[in-house]
């Protein structure tokens, strides 16, 4: 029994079946990286980081000296306080949160809205279709119930029947 369960033949076999395994995985590895949706993602996020490294730059050279010519002509981000022996370095978070909103602005002005204005141009060729209600309204007390419905969920009246008219009126636009 002992001799069957290490059989040099059947052990062979399957470290051929978990060699074949590895490379269907790797292959589908590389299906998964090389598709557009990834290498997109990794382009942002190398253009993110270099876009950062421009904003940090230009709000450490060029905002927080006007900041300090403004104010009291020291270095804006040298501002601090001490207090029971710790640091508290102000001047510098404002200096991350200046860079924070202008890296927002640019991606929201430059990124967002543009997109908007395309997919709402693109939205505009579309033919819009029309949804067929699935609502009405009850004739004795005005509330909304299903268009199936034979009596009122509110007032327990008997319904009249749904014709093709009817249906008809009620279709909302879509948008």
């Amino acid at each position: 029994m002992a001799r069957e369960i290490f059989d040099r033949d059947r052990l062979a076999d399957y470290g051929k079946r978990g060699f074949q395994g590895g490379l269907s995985t790797l292959g589908d590895f590389r299906k998964f990286l090389l598709r557009g949706n990834v290498v997109d993602l990794a382009v942002g996020v190398v253009i993110g980081a270099a876009f950062n490294g421009l904003v940090q730059a230009f709000v450490n050279d060029v905002i927080k000296p006007l900041i300090g010519l403004l104010g009291n002509g020291q270095n804006f981000s040298g501002l601090h306080t001490i207090l029971h022996g710790q640091t508290f370095l102000w001047g510098d978070l404002i200096g991350v949160f200046i860079s924070f909103i202008l890296t927002a602005a640019v991606v929201y002005f430059f990124v967002v809205k543009p997109i908007n204005a395309l997919q709402d141009g693109f939205g505009r060729l579309r033919p819009k279709h029309e949804v067929a209600p699935t609502t009405r309204d009850c004739p004795f007390c005005l509330s909304t119930v299903n268009l199936k419905a034979t009596r009122c969920a509110y007032c327990t009246a008997q319904l009249p029947p749904v014709d093709g008219s009817q249906a008809q009126a009620n279709v909302a636009p879509s948008r």
